[in-house]
């Protein structure tokens, strides 16, 4: 049986308690082959990105001779995460983690890590250089705990070609709900099981089309100004984005592809559907998949509002506490490597992340990129204007995958004929049992 977050939360504080050094560091590093300083680094990135970072890695190794970054691939974001279960607070727990970013209240708590705001006091470390919008999302009262790494957001993925036939404009993707449901309409075509619009079965889309409306996800401002003791699914934003999907799914023009990324985006190359919702990490691999010209636009609001911004997506990553002195300041000079313009602008020409670092946009390889691919460009303008709120530094819970396979369900329900009231009132209920739940266990005392 899949173990829950609250198991997972359980499991690691009894690891904590028989370790016996959550707090305190090994006295002696890991080294090399070579003698060098070993920093372990756990990611959870396979395909074109996760030899990015070997290939990162590998750069950094060759620029310096004290320390050594060993990249190891642990399997998806949940799978790394359940592996770092087994070792966190011990001596064995790898030097830097990436981790998920709706793990950033588990991890704050855990007691598995040291913050690394301490290296950035400790170094006069300058973050006026990063993003603002990026920074904000992995900063827990003031502090910053983990480093932004891999940042998405999410976009509109749009087929060129059949907007031509349909008599739509290919350069004016629909912004508003009502002009998406219109555009869909056209772009159906039942004789060939062709969707006009689709939307994964994944509840990161919900957060995300909540933030665009300046609405929290949950309550205590998000769980930024307070503990986070109920979820806010079932206020006007959300049922409207419900019914929104509703409408077009008795219309015949919404398409279900289920909850896997490369369902959706395989039936969006074949010509299947015609618009999707989908992250900035992969559009790439769309774009090089897609046999028509892609094209990209913001997420869409209800008709007569303005875009409030999105939510980044994506990891950052942790420094493990139990580690020693040595592998930890390894770590953070790897960090600081990471952030250099040149290295930020091919991870994001290579991947479709978003770069943390606004220097990197005026490195030539990246310019190259922009030109190359315009479509790029629509997330560098979304999270560029995105504005700054609760809503759009995303929800800070404990429970949030958890949460998010309760969204998906709800999504599933509502495609299956139930109402939008009654799935906003279900899914509330559900959510609200989650958080109360984590809260009798890990709420400060």
């Amino acid at each position: 049986m899949k173990k829950t977050w609250l198991a997972l939360l359980l499991s690691a504080a009894l690891v904590l308690a028989a370790a016996g050094c959550s707090n305190s560091s090994s006295s002696e590093a890991r080294k090399s082959e070579d003698g060098r300083i070993k920093v372990t680094f756990w990611h959870a990135m396979s395909g074109e990105s996760g030899e990015l970072i070997s290939k990162m890695a590998d750069d950094y190794n060759k620029k310096q001779d004290k320390y050594a970054v060993d990249a190891i691939f642990q399997g998806s974001y949940e799978e790394s995460l359940t592996k770092l279960k087994t070792v966190g607070g011990t001596p064995e727990a790898p030097t830097l983690m990436q981790v998920q970013e709706i793990g950033t209240k588990y991890m704050v708590n855990s007691g598995y890590i040291q913050p690394v705001q301490d290296f950035i006091d400790k170094d006069n470390f300058d973050l006026s250089q990063w993003e603002d919008n990026i920074l904000s999302y992995y900063q827990v009262e003031g502090k910053l705990y983990s480093f932004p790494f891999n940042t998405s957001n999410a976009i509109l993925i749009y087929n060129k070609t059949k907007f031509k036939e349909a008599g739509l404009d290919p350069e004016n993707p629909p912004g508003t709900f009502g002009e998406i449901r219109a555009a869909a309409k056209k772009l159906t075509n039942g004789a060939n099981n062709e969707k006009g619009f689709a939307l994964l079965v994944y509840g990161w889309f919900i957060e995300q089309l909540l933030a665009n409306q300046g609405a929290d996800f949950v309550d205590n401002g998000n769980g930024r100004d307070g503990l986070a003791t109920k979820s806010l699914l079932a206020s006007p934003e959300s049922l409207g984005i419900f019914e929104w999907l509703n409408d077009m799914n008795k219309e015949g023009t919404l398409g279900n592809y289920g909850r896997k990324w490369d369902d959706i985006r395989a039936a969006f190359s074949a010509g299947k559907v015609a618009m999707y919702m989908d992250s900035t990490a992969g559009l790439a691999g769309v774009m090089k998949a897609s046999p028509f010209e892609v094209g990209t636009g913001f997420l869409p609001t209800p008709d007569g509002k303005e875009p409030n911004g999105v939510i980044v997506g994506g990891a950052s990553l942790w420094l493990l506490n139990s580690v020693a002195e040595e592998e930890k300041e390894g770590a953070w000079d790897f960090m600081k490597y990471v952030t250099e313009p040149s290295v930020q602008a091919e991870w994001a020409a290579g991947t479709g992340y978003f770069p943390i670092t606004k220097a990197a946009h005026e490195e030539q390889l990246l310019k190259d990129k922009y030109a190359e691919a315009p479509p790029f460009l629509t997330t560098v303008k979304q999270l560029q204007l995105t504005k700054p709120g609760t809503a759009t530094r995303g929800a800070l819970i404990s429970v949030f995958p958890e949460t998010r396979n309760e969204v998906a369900t709800s999504i599933e329900k509502l495609y299956q004929g139930d109402e939008p009231k009654k799935v906003v009132e279900e899914l509330t209920v559900k959510v609200n049992k989650l958080i109360e739940e984590d809260n009798k266990i890990n709420a400060p005392k």
